[in-house]
């Protein structure tokens, strides 16, 4: 909710910056907060969470400035890519990095890594087309045009409560709870998944754990090119974003109901692929659909209202997964 209301006043671009620094900072102290006292590791990584949690809000706030209706999906699946790789990097090096520099080296590595994206991030990005120097004019009547097509002039940003009085907007709620309810699950337990169903050393269960999310990454991107290219052709943006969030939230189901067939465990992992490459889906669907149905906005709000309400259910989630699974195969 702060990330939302931050990006709307001073602008995406210093907020996202000053996010990245507090999380690259926080994951810098983890080691020496845990080595501290368990308050101190909890207090570093709230930290760390509330610094996190502001990134979607304020790159909702970049959707509608600087692409058209027309490439949104699109470019939310290539964003999007950058988060589902970071998983696929993470599962792959971090038992590398580890093996050499050691536990605090780790954390230490990763921080330094935020803060040169965060160089980068200064010296090219602007919150707003108009403010770029690098834009060619032909590129940013291109994005003027799409945005006038989606923004009512003259409206003014509504209040929480108005917000959550549209059902409209707990729609878009209960889609990422959803969503999200799977994608954190798979996230946090398919390593122990493929350790504990299938006797797998850890080593090949990373292996097993990284391929789902490198698919999704692509599949992503095909979900919003798909997207585009319908709307492009004529298709309306509600059936189009219905379409996406349909096979968005069907495809994974079925998938993750058929692995209860599965004998091995490659054959598991090319079911959670598919779950997870379907799911991806979802991106060209709700994820963009603040956008359609709250088009006077630049829409941090609601992001951030949307996000709140669906990152509070994640420990609930993880903690209900935890109890199923040992209660399952124990």
């Amino acid at each position: 909710m702060v990330g939302g209301a931050l990006a709307d006043r001073y602008g995406g671009k210093k907020v996202m910056a000053g996010a990245a620094a507090l999380w690259s900072l926080a994951t810098f102290l983890t080691p020496w907060a845990a080595s501290q006292s368990t308050i101190m590791l909890l207090a570093i990584r709230a930290l760390f969470g509330l610094a996190e949690g502001v990134a979607f809000p304020t790159m909702s706030t970049f959707l509608p400035k600087w692409f058209p209706t027309h490439e949104r999906a699109t470019a939310v699946g290539i964003s999007m890519g950058g988060f589902h790789l970071g998983n696929v990097i993470s599962f792959l090096a971090t038992p590398i990095i580890m093996s050499h520099i050691g536990l605090t080296g780790t954390f230490a590595f990763f921080a330094s890594l935020g803060y040169l994206w965060l160089s980068v991030w200064l010296l090219n990005v602007e919150s707003d087309p108009l403010d770029s120097c690098t834009i060619s004019k032909s590129e940013l009547q291109l994005i003027l045009a799409g945005r006038s097509a989606s923004k009512v002039q003259g409206s003014k940003f509504p209040s929480l409560r108005e917000l959550l009085s549209k059902i409209e907007m707990w729609a878009i709620i209960v889609a990422n709870v959803v969503n999200n309810w799977g994608y954190f699950v798979l996230l946090s337990w398919m390593p122990v998944y493929f350790k504990t169903v299938y006797n797998v050393n850890l080593k090949q269960a990373a292996w097993f754990s990284a391929i789902p999310w490198a698919v999704m990454a692509l599949s992503g991107y095909v979900a919003g090119a798909s997207a585009d290219f319908l709307i492009k052709s004529g298709f309306s943006i509600a059936l189009v974003r219905k379409i996406m969030q349909s096979i968005g939230f069907i495809g994974p189901g079925v998938s993750l109901l058929c692995l209860r067939f599965a004998q091995t465990p490659s054959v598991a992992a090319v079911l959670m692929t598919i779950a997870l490459s379907l799911s991806s889906f979802s991106q060209a669907g709700y994820f963009c659909n603040v956008q359609v149905v709250f088009p006077a906005l630049s829409c941090p709000d609601t992001t951030s209202t949307r996000t709140t309400f669906s990152s509070s259910g994640s420990p609930l989630q993880l903690q209900l997964y935890s109890y199923l699974t040992e209660m399952c195969f124990s």
